[in-house]
C-alpha cells in the first residue's frame, strides 16, 4: 500500500474517530448531566491542549508522526469512556485534544504534500473521506446507543479497535515531504498576513466546531428529543458535507477559490439561521439547517488549505494551529454564552462568523495569492480546467 493509500485510510478514520466523541457527547452529556456550563469546561479543556499538540507537531513536522499519534488518539477515547465525574472527564478530554490537535496539523501537512506531488486539487476528496467516516461512525453510534449499549462501552471498545487499525495502517508511514521553496515567495515574510489566513481558518472551524459539538445538544435541549434522534443532527450536518466535498475539487476549478468561498460562507450561515429558529420549526427544520450548514462548511477548509499549502511549512503549521483552534476554543465559548442566554442565541456567534467568512474570506485569499508566486500558477491553473 503507497503512503497515499494510507493518508487516505487514515483520513477515513479519523473521521470515525471524531463522530465517536461527537455523536456520544449528548449521552456522556445525559450520563454526567454536565449542564451547560460544565460541559462547555470540558471543551475548553480539549481545545487548550490541542492547541499545545498542534504547536509541538508543527515545530516536530519532519518527523513520522502519523504512525504513533494516528492509534494513541483512538485509544485516547476511552478515557471519557471511563470518566465518572466532571474533573475526570475534564482530565480525558484533555489528553484526547492534545493528540487531536496533533493529528490534524500532522494531516494538513500530508495533505498538501500530497496534492503538490499529484499537481492537481485532491484536498476536497481527502476531506470527504474525513466526512464519509464520521458520517459512518454517526450512524453507528446512533444505532448502537438506540439498541441500549451504553456509552461507556461503546467509546472503549470503539477507541481500542479504531486504535489496532490505525496502527496497522500508519506503519512505516514517512513523514511529509515539503514542498520546495519558490523565488519571490514575499508571503514568508509578512506574518501578519499568515495570522489572518489562520484567523479564517479559525472562523471556519469555529463554525463546524458548533455543529460537532453542540448539533446534537442543541436537539436534545432545546428541541427536547432523545439522544439517539439527537445524535442525527450531526449525522446530517457530516452528510450534506460529505456530498458536497465529493465533488469540492470540480467546483473549486469551475467557480475559482473565491467565489466557492463566498457561496460557502453564505450557505453556511443561511443554515445556522434556520437551526437558530428551529424552536418554532421543530427537529426537521434543525436538521435542514444543519445540513445547508453542512453544505457550506465542505468546502471552506479546502479551499483555504489548499492555498495555504503554497507557503513554507512553518506557515501552513501556524495556519492549520490558528484555524483548529477555531472548532476545540470555539464551542466552549458558546457553551458560556448559552449558559448565561439561552444556547439558539449562542449559535449566532458562529452564524455571525460564517458571514464574515463570505464577505472577507475572498479579499484575504486574494492577499495571499498575490504575494505567493506558486499559488499564481496554481489559480491559473484551476482557471483552465
Amino acid at each position: 500500500m503507497t503512503d497515499f493509500a494510507r493518508l487516505r485510510l487514515v483520513y477515513l478514520l479519523t473521521g470515525v474517530v471524531n463522530a465517536q466523541w461527537g455523536a456520544c457527547l449528548p449521552a456522556l452529556d445525559a450520563r454526567l448531566d454536565l449542564g451547560e456550563g460544565r460541559l462547555g469546561g470540558v471543551l475548553l479543556a480539549m481545545g487548550l491542549s490541542a492547541m499545545a499538540g498542534m504547536t509541538a507537531a508543527g515545530h516536530l513536522a519532519a518527523r513520522p508522526l502519523l504512525a504513533w499519534t494516528a492509534p494513541a488518539t483512538a485509544l485516547a477515547l476511552a478515557g471519557p469512556a471511563v470518566a465518572d465525574g466532571y474533573g475526570a472527564l475534564i482530565v480525558a478530554a484533555g489528553f484526547l485534544g492534545l493528540l487531536l490537535g496533533g493529528l490534524n496539523v500532522v494531516l494538513t501537512l500530508h495533505a498538501t504534500a500530497a496534492e503538490h506531488a499529484h499537481q492537481q486539487p485532491i484536498m476536497s476528496r481527502l476531506h470527504a473521506l474525513w466526512t464519509v467516516g464520521a458520517v459512518g461512525g454517526g450512524l453507528a453510534v446512533a444505532a448502537a446507543l438506540h439498541a441500549g449499549i451504553g456509552v461507556k462501552a461503546l467509546l472503549a471498545v470503539n477507541g481500542f479497535a479504531l486504535a489496532v487499525v490505525m496502527g496497522v495502517v500508519t506503519f512505516r508511514v514517512q513523514p511529509p515531504v515539503p514542498r520546495p521553496a519558490e523565488p519571490g515567495t514575499s508571503a514568508r515574510r509578512n506574518p501578519l498576513l499568515v495570522v489572518a489566513m489562520g484567523l479564517l481558518g479559525a472562523a471556519a472551524f469555529l463554525t463546524e466546531g458548533a455543529a460537532t459539538d453542540w448539533a446534537g445538544v442543541h436537539a436534545r435541549r432545546v428541541l427536547d428529543v432523545t439522544p439517539a434522534v439527537a445524535s442525527l443532527a450531526y449525522t446530517a450536518f457530516l452528510t450534506a458535507m460529505t456530498v458536497v466535498r465529493l465533488a469540492g475539487d470540480l467546483l473549486r476549478s469551475r467557480l475559482g477559490p473565491s467565489v466557492t468561498l463566498r457561496t460557502a460562507g453564505l450557505a453556511t450561515a443561511t443554515g445556522l439561521l434556520l437551526v437558530i429558529t428551529s424552536s418554532a420549526t421543530g427537529p426537521l427544520g434543525a436538521y435542514a439547517g444543519w445540513a445547508l450548514a453542512g453544505a457550506g462548511m465542505a468546502l471552506i477548509w479546502p479551499v483555504l488549505a489548499s492555498t495555504a499549502g503554497h507557503g513554507t511549512p512553518r506557515q501552513l503549521s501556524t495556519i492549520t494551529t490558528l484555524s483548529y483552534s477555531g472548532s476545540l476554543v470555539g464551542p466552549a465559548a458558546i457553551a458560556y454564552i448559552a449558559a448565561s442566554t439561552s444556547l439558539p442565541t449562542a449559535l449566532a456567534l458562529p452564524a455571525a462568523l460564517a458571514l464574515l467568512l463570505a464577505v472577507t474570506g475572498p479579499a484575504g485569499l486574494g492577499a495571499w495569492t498575490g504575494t505567493t508566486s506558486t499559488a499564481a500558477r496554481e489559480r491559473k491553473l484551476l482557471e483552465r480546467r
